[in-house]
């Protein structure tokens, strides 16, 4: 009789799966701990260590508590942690720790890391990881010192150095979080605070390679072309934002219009300008800002910072990517040329997939929090927007929302730092199509 032998195909799980398996496992274990009685002082449900687990581990900073007030000491050291291992990214910090312990890091896990800093190669990987650990520490201990000057004489040595410390270190990795229950908003005109934080959130926005490559070369002309484009994407945008927001909040009673001086009114219009690039601080009230202000603050928090970095959205250079396309379609151009450097088709098409993958996620969120949420809907969009972003601005529009509309904002949450393309190489076959078809037309527009 013949016989018939089974074959099992071994299933890989592929490293954006693996990814996203961490940072659910470190968001339930952070939820966990947070739960614990020493880590709070009474107020806080296990649905509220969940949600500000989610919301640090992917740093946003949308809070449904008071981190300052409803966390002890324990709780708010916990959060700290949790937003840097997840701005940082937790195979970074593996990498880091086998690389001291001399132990070599398979193909497996450099696979996953290079997914995580959002890599497309394995060259120089862990060169990349050691950048970022140090530029990070830098930056953090440096500005924990700046601010001590400020805080310090305030809250004295023990609490001003927490309250430097951690809002440095949330500041950098663009997560948002405050230990004050009105964010920033006493230092609206302080300019020790506000370009110390704004400082930090934009180089923490730029983008790891972009800064190693800066260390690199330093000088323009040999940076490399997604450096170009982050550098000046990054101050077109900033820079843009700021005018139009001072322009748009000049004389609005409630925002600038309340602030005494100009250079208050300024500084205060640089620092909303730049924030939602993912950063989630404020020193001034968005729910009572003008409805062309919160729009204008949407787009932003959509297009958010740098591949590779602390930040969340669609990204700079994407946006970029997309702007040539449209120029070089009217224009008739087959290629997009840029830098004395051309964008490849491949390029783009990742580009058009990620910005349609983003639109709708961001709609299918709003449709499901809009299920169950009865306020405004200008504050809901807002929301979703913001934790798309993973941003962490609010119009108060978090804090109403019911179970099932906190569990969609941590969703929405965790898909956009882990980045959609991530979501979709995950949930894509990767089967080749064995019949290739003529080309056809079709009538666009």
């Amino acid at each position: 009789m013949p016989t018939y032998k089974l074959s099992i195909k071994r299933r890989r799980v592929s490293p954006p799966a693996v990814l996203a398996l961490i940072y659910a496992v470190f968001i339930g274990v952070g939820a966990i701990v947070l739960s614990l009685p020493f880590s709070h002082t009474g107020a806080v449900t296990f649905g509220d260590a969940i949600f500000t687990a989610a919301s640090a581990v992917t740093v946003t900073g949308l809070v449904v508590v008071d981190t300052g007030s409803d966390f002890t000491l324990a709780g708010q050291i916990i959060v700290a942690v949790l937003i840097q291992i997840g701005g940082l990214g937790l195979m970074t910090f593996a990498a880091l720790l086998l690389t001291m312990l001399g132990q070599t890091i398979g193909m497996p896990q450099k696979l996953v890391l290079r997914d995580e800093l959002g890599q497309t190669s394995l060259r120089e990987l862990l060169a990349l990881v050691k950048v970022v650990v140090i530029v990070a520490f830098l930056a953090e201990a440096f500005a924990t010192a700046i601010l001590m000057l400020v805080f310090v004489p305030e809250f004295g040595w023990a609490q001003g150095f927490w309250q430097a410390l951690f809002h440095a270190v949330s500041a950098f990795n663009n997560a948002g979080f405050s230990l004050f229950s009105d964010s920033l908003t006493r230092y609206v005109a302080d300019p020790l605070v506000t370009l110390t934080i704004t400082g930090l959130f934009i180089l923490g926005g730029l983008g790891f390679v972009v800064l190693a490559d800066l260390n690199r070369q330093r000088r323009w002309a040999k940076l490399s072309l997604h450096s170009k484009l982050m550098l000046s994407g990054t101050l077109f945008l900033c820079g843009f934002a700021w005018v139009i927001f001072a322009l748009l909040e000049w004389s609005n009673p409630a925002t600038l219009g309340a602030l005494d001086s100009h250079g208050a009114r300024v500084l205060a219009s640089w620092f909303q300008a730049v924030t939602p690039r993912t950063a989630g601080f404020n020193t001034l009230d968005y729910a009572a800002m003008e409805d062309s202000t919160t729009v204008m603050t949407m787009a932003l928090m959509l297009v958010g910072g740098g591949p590779s970095s602390t930040a969340g959205g669609i990204k700079v250079t994407t946006l970029i990517v997309l702007g040539l396309a449209t120029l070089a379609f009217f224009r008739r151009q087959e290629r997009l040329n840029v830098f004395g450097r051309s964008i490849g088709i491949s390029e783009v098409m990742k580009v058009l997939a990620l910005t349609t993958l983003s639109i709708f996620l961001v709609f299918l969120g709003l449709f499901l929090t809009a299920i169950t949420y009865k306020g405004d809907f200008l504050d809901l969009v807002f929301e979703v927007c913001s934790a798309f972003g993973t941003v962490g601005l609010s119009r108060g529009a978090t804090g109403e929302l019911d179970g099932f509309g906190r569990a969609m904002i941590c969703l929405i949450m965790f898909v956009g730092r882990l980045g959609p393309l991530t979501l979709a190489f995950f949930l894509a076959s990767q089967s080749k199509p064995k019949v290739q078809y003529p080309e056809g037309k079709v009538l666009l527009g």
